[in-house]
């Protein structure tokens, strides 16, 4: 029985084998390939029965091995970096990272699972990269267009003053006629620059619209019940679901979840003073998004008022109050998450039921769960 580590890289990966009492039998590197990766299993299995391997970059550089692994029964762990006291200890190498890889499985620290990357939430994921990088370009585009009119001419930006907003100046801008034959003059170079960034964003709100009506039903199928839960929109759903993993069995409990996340409570007391604070690890995109669907709670939901009243008579400060409905909110995505994730694949995951249960078992009072 062996084990093995892998060093992940662009074009080729190195796998270390030892046995199961750490010995290193050998060190080798293949291609990063369909052909490498069958090539690279067989070596490993010609040493022995392969127990289980762990993997480094699971999530870029290895997604296509571990997919291999998987196909062809092999359990994956995955592994964060050698830690830099066993680099100062050791060095660094391709050859050092992968045997250090298998040695931390070995030693029984390394219990994460990889994310699944071959079902709806790779393709709900893939599709959000393309949206939030439209989103960032076109926030780029509008600030440019600020900076642009705060030095323009003076009678181009008492032209533009009409509109109070960046949307309606850039709606101005995108309609403006251009002398190329003057473009000497800064007045001319400025419309046609403040014309260009206009249509620039116009095209990437065409194409942020377009990517949400493909992610809508995507979503939709993945998640029906979370989505229907207050404050919920598909893009919050879209972004739980990525983060979790389709295999949201990975994660051992709801708390795993919760730190996932970075809301569960980290204890920050000293002497007389007892008291939490909040966690500032987790997937902050993830973190983003529980924060802004408790605030929309705090806002709209009259049960969820109540209880951040309540805290606040017992002394909370709003932030702490906000960590507390966080902490609760991940409570209750886990549980429909899980449940949808389940129901992938079934027959009836194309008819979503029309409401998700109206109190998560084992929560709090105060929290308004559904529309």
């Amino acid at each position: 029985m062996v084990i093995g580590g892998v060093d992940a890289h662009a074009d080729v990966h190195h796998y270390a084998v030892p046995d199961s009492v750490g010995v290193l039998l050998a060190s080798k590197q293949f291609a990063a390939s369909t052909s490498g990766y069958s090539q690279a299993l067989a070596w490993l299995e010609s040493f022995g029965r392969l127990e289980r391997i762990a993997v480094e970059s699971t999530g870029s550089y290895a997604a296509g091995l571990v997919r291999h692994l998987r196909a062809n029964g092999v359990e994956v762990r995955e592994v964060n970096q050698p830690h830099p006291h066993s680099r100062r200890r050791v060095g660094k190498s391709d050859a050092i990272d992968a045997e250090m890889a298998a040695r931390t499985l070995l030693a029984g620290k390394a219990n994460a699972i990889p994310k699944q990357t071959d079902g709806i939430v790779e393709a709900i994921r893939t599709l959000r990269v393309a949206r939030d990088s439209a989103v960032k370009a076109r926030s780029v585009a509008l600030v440019q267009i600020r900076d642009l009119i705060i030095t323009a001419p003076a009678p181009l930006r008492e032209q533009l003053s009409n509109r109070k907003s960046l949307r309606g100046k850039a709606s101005i801008c995108a309609r403006f006629r251009v002398a190329t034959s003057e473009l000497r003059d800064p007045s001319q170079a400025a419309k046609l620059a403040l014309k260009t960034l206009a249509r620039r964003i116009q095209a990437l709100d065409q194409e942020i619209a377009e990517l949400d009506r493909q992610l809508e039903p995507l979503v939709q199928t993945a998640a029906p019940r979370t989505v229907k839960l207050l404050g919920i929109s598909t893009g919050h759903a879209g972004q739980m679901l990525i983060t979790a993993g389709q295999n949201i069995d990975r994660l051992s409990s709801e708390a795993s979840f919760a730190a996932l996340r970075g809301t569960s409570p980290v204890p920050a007391s000293s002497g007389k003073t007892t008291r939490h604070r909040l966690n500032p690890g987790g997937d902050r995109d993830a973190n983003r998004a529980l924060h802004m669907i408790a605030v929309c709670r705090l806002r709209y939901c009259q049960r969820t008022r109540a209880y951040a009243e309540r805290r606040t008579q017992e002394g909370k400060s709003k932030r702490e109050i906000i960590r507390c409905l966080k902490r609760y909110i991940a409570r209750e995505i886990y549980t429909t998450l899980k449940a949808d994730l389940a129901q992938i694949g079934t027959p009836n995951a194309q008819h979503p039921p029309e409401r998700a249960a109206t109190r998560i078992p084992g929560s709090r009072p105060g929290l308004c769960i559904t529309r």
